[in-house]
């Protein structure tokens, strides 16, 4: 592409922890700004650079908490600490997208915005770019929100899903309604009816469409930041946003604005898309051995193990014998040998872990 279009903007979303990818993201060093696939980039770093390939630079925003400004500012050297906008509390994501978008619109009334998350995993780069400029054209000419939703490929009951109206032909297709993260049967229910897809948390819109469904559906947080809108941009913001942040609702976008605006479209993905939410879900990304065994960084030395997920801060040498199904994570001061088919408790283990062995571990 030759040259990148100036009202192109996006807000990736990096202050979140990642708890269940414990010992290796810990709250003062997180899962997004960490090398999880072996490539020599950070996952921020890669969303990064997938977004500059036609969204301009100095257009894209990093949402992250006050405390990892350094590191975000030492793994993007790209970029100007006022692209940095920095949470002084955890409020969901409601309040930051609310504050990215006025911090834009200020700058451009024209602008149209993409927001996504810093720590995905996406496939076809170019079927991404492809889905996002639709996207981007469809906001660009309609008061519409719109997201874009993953086929999904199995029953999964650890994504919200989006209903849409099969009544059209054309890409973009109306929402139905949002649903809730399923049990088991009713995800099964929803695959075998075919109009159902994940909700990867990856939204577009205009700046005037997305202030008015604030305006709307969000009056109370409306008016808390709309306050702000003289200091924008400039260096009273930082004070505004510190004493003012922590009253704001703590309430999700999908909760507090795609949930009851009827103005909602899709678009279905056409590139592969993972969270990366566990390590399972890592170990189902990367390349295995013949034993489907996934390896990150290490030397290894396996006999009669299968299944595992092996990931080590350097090259260092693992010999295992007799081990299927786990997670073999190695740093600093941990060493973790978990059961892959638990990792959904690794949450919970790191409360524990805190409480036991301090803080430093964790």
């Amino acid at each position: 592409m030759n040259s990148l279009n100036k009202n192109y903007y996006a807000v990736i979303m990096a202050g979140g922890i990642g708890s269940r990818f414990w010992p290796v993201s810990t709250t003062e060093f997180p899962k997004q700004f960490h090398d999880m696939l072996g490539t020599g980039q950070s996952l921020l770093q890669k969303t990064f650079s997938r977004l500059a390939k036609f969204i301009p630079v100095q257009n894209i925003l990093i949402l992250t908490n006050e405390r990892y400004l350094g590191l975000t500012l030492e793994q993007l050297p790209q970029i100007s600490e006022t692209q940095v906008v920095l949470e002084p509390a955890m409020r969901n994501t409601a309040p930051c997208i609310l504050l990215a978008a006025l911090k834009i619109q200020k700058q451009n009334e024209d602008a149209v915005m993409l927001v996504a998350p810093s720590d995905h995993w996406i496939e076809d780069e170019s079927a991404f770019m492809e889905n996002a400029q639709l996207c981007f054209e469809t906001c660009k000419n309609q008061d519409v929100l719109m997201t874009l939703g993953i086929q999904p490929t199995f029953p999964n009951t650890g994504y919200g899903y989006i209903e849409y109206d099969t009544g059209t032909t054309s890409e973009v297709k109306k929402v139905r309604q949002f649903r809730e993260k399923p049990d088991y049967e009713t995800a099964k229910k929803f695959i075998s009816e075919g109009n159902f897809l994940w909700n990867a948390g990856i939204f577009f819109w205009s700046v005037s469409s997305i202030t008015k469904a604030f305006q709307e559906f969000l009056p109370v947080m409306n008016v808390l930041f709309a306050e702000g809108q003289p200091v924008y941009n400039t260096e009273g913001e930082e004070k505004f946003i510190s004493e003012n942040y922590g009253l704001a609702e703590n309430i999700s976008i999908d909760y507090g604005i795609m949930e009851k605006a009827d103005n909602v479209y899709v678009v279905a993905a056409t590139f592969d898309w993972n969270d990366l939410g566990t390590w399972g879900a890592l170990h189902e990304k990367l390349d295995k051995d013949n034993d489907q065994n996934a390896v990150v960084r290490a030397s290894t030395h396996l006999a009669d193990s299968s299944g595992n997920m092996i990931f080590t801060e350097s090259d260092k040498l693992v010999v295992i014998e007799g081990l299927n199904d786990y997670i073999v994570v190695e740093k600093e001061t941990v060493l973790l040998i978990f059961p892959k088919k638990k990792e959904q408790e690794i949450k919970t283990l790191l409360a524990e872990v805190a409480e036991k062995h301090g803080k430093k571990y964790t």
